[in-house]
């Protein structure tokens, strides 16, 4: 894909936008998950993991956040899988077993490339229900990629905790915006983005999130077409602390934007 955002993947950025980290330790074989290895470009892989529920059910494809990997989601599948979801996490450049370097031009690049192989790998293995993609925190940026590049090939979107503006966010995260630049017209464009998709939706956002304010969160529900929106407040949650304050919310509110096709 033709994406350029090299203003924003200048070092000074970098540093303060991705943390990559690796996956540590061998990984044992098991029936119910299945390991995705997806080229991006040459000798760039990015690597996911699927564990299945059963072939006919959705299967979401998850972008995680910053700091994460795909390994850190082996504790969590099972809720997912419990409910009669196949649930793909992947990694982004540099984190867990994914080779090359994180950029945004490059995040969002391979977000293309990712949904084309992972529909695929998908169909070779025989998994035959709806796809749906689901963005936390930084994986808000390749969900909505996704999400206003490709919407005849998915079937729904859930955000948790996306951003709506990326100059913002850099500054909250430490990054010299005035210093280097940076202006309004670097955004990503997560709020343009999302306006373009009106298939089934949920947003999930908390009530005092410290990175991505709450107002973000409730800015791309907004800016949402779907007549199938739906957003969840975590009460008393904040960036990191969702699954504490409102995990069965959480998970029931998945499992009713996905409950026609279950």
């Amino acid at each position: 894909m033709e994406l350029n955002y090299s203003a924003l993947d200048r070092p000074e950025i970098l540093l303060f936008l991705f943390h990559p980290r690796k996956e540590v330790g061998a990984h044992p074989t098991r029936a119910d998950q299945l390991e995705i290895s997806i080229p991006v470009e040459e000798g760039v892989r990015i690597c996911g993991r699927l564990h299945i529920a059963a072939k006919h059910l959705p299967v979401i494809l998850f972008f995680h956040g910053n700091g994460e990997i795909v390994a850190d989601y082996d504790d969590l599948a099972p809720l997912f899988t419990g409910m009669g979801i196949n649930f793909f996490p992947v990694d982004y450049r540099g984190y867990g077993r994914s080779n090359g370097f994180p950029t945004v031009t490059a995040l969002l690049r391979d977000s293309h490339v990712i949904l084309k192989d992972a529909k695929q790998q998908l169909a070779a293995n025989g998994f035959t229900g709806p796809l749906i993609i689901m963005g936390r925190s930084l994986g808000s940026a390749p969900a909505l990629e996704i999400a206003a590049g490709h919407p005849q090939d998915i079937d729904g979107l859930i955000i948790e905790s996306g951003f709506a503006h990326a100059v913002p966010l850099l500054k909250r995260i430490g990054v010299d915006v005035a210093g280097l630049g940076i202006r309004e017209d670097h955004e990503i464009g997560n709020l343009s983005k999302i306006a373009l998709f009106d298939k089934p939706t949920l947003i999930i956002h908390a009530e005092f999130d410290h990175i991505i304010p709450f107002a973000d969160g409730r800015e791309l529900f907004n800016a949402c077409p779907s007549p199938f929106k739906t957003f969840l407040k975590i009460q008393g949650a904040d960036h990191n602390s969702i699954f504490e304050y409102g995990m069965q919310s959480y998970l029931q509110a998945i499992r009713n934007l996905l409950e026609k096709w279950m």
